[in-house]
């Protein structure tokens, strides 16, 4: 039987760009390029290289985003998954964690999976708590932020690096696993990828495919709500010390003025 991988990927707002908030307070997604999250583009390669060495595999990548968030999903199958799924739907706009958990553990049991593929944490909210959440509603093992990772028989094993030491973990599948920046570089879509993509199935859903309530999702079901933002105030041109004999004891004081000392 196919060894069925299912990756979560996200659509994130280009950390290079002039990221603001909305009027609703959430993240402005209109005003700036979008992207695969950096991220994500770990557990893509992890789950290729995964599928490389199983006798029979099938990649599928699976986002929650609006219409654009089909360039993250393009940006995955160019780099050799095999289909996509995209949940769009106007009532998702500023759901947050605990939503999108539930609609992608929905989507995935209605693609159906034997393991879970995510990466530590996305590019714009970077809470790293969604492949834990995930588990939790799947009702399936979590391995989480790993370095390392494989599956064999059944059993998905990796190495989760800490500060201190690094530990072996392994679960029986169906499982969900997030691997970190340090798994290996991902691969650059080949110009081949690219044309084959085109050619590749992406699957709509929306709420109704997977029997979830408007109230349940959006800013109306969110568990989590930004009361206020401020923009970060424009850089300031720096303080210039000139050396003419006191340059130490000028530089000294500044410090002292901005608490470094």
């Amino acid at each position: 039987m196919s060894l069925r991988i299912v990756v979560c990927v996200k659509y994130v707002p280009d950390a290079t760009g002039d990221r603001h908030f909305a009027d609703d307070l959430t993240v402005d997604r209109d005003d700036v390029d979008g992207l695969l999250s950096e991220l994500d583009e770990y557990a893509v390669e992890q789950a290729l290289q995964i599928a490389e060495e199983a006798d029979d595999a099938e990649v599928t990548v699976l986002t929650v985003g609006p219409e654009d968030a089909k360039d993250a999903l393009r940006k995955a199958l160019s780099m050799g998954a095999d289909k996509a799924v995209h949940v769009e739907d106007d009532d998702l706009h500023g759901t947050d964690v605990m939503g999108t958990s539930l609609v992608l553990a929905k989507a995935i049991e209605k693609t159906g999976y034997d393991v879970v593929i995510a990466g530590m944490a996305s590019t714009d909210g970077t809470m790293g708590v969604l492949p834990a959440i995930l588990a939790e509603r799947l009702g399936v093992p979590q391995v989480t932020l790993l370095s390392e990772v494989s599956i064999e028989d059944g059993v998905v094993k990796g190495r989760r690096d800490g500060d201190t030491a690094s530990e072996q973990l392994e679960a029986s599948l169906p499982a969900v696993v997030s691997v970190t920046d340090q798994s290996g570089e991902a691969r650059y879509p080949s110009f081949k990828g690219i044309m084959a993509a085109k050619k590749k199935p992406v699957e709509s859903l929306d709420l109704s495919d997977l029997d979830i309530e408007a109230d349940e999702v959006g800013l109306e079901g969110s568990w989590t709500a930004v009361d206020s933002a401020t923009e970060r105030p424009a850089r300031t041109a720096g303080t210039i010390v000139k050396d003419e004999g006191e340059g130490g004891k000028q530089l000294a004081e500044f410090l002292a003025s901005q608490k470094f000392i």
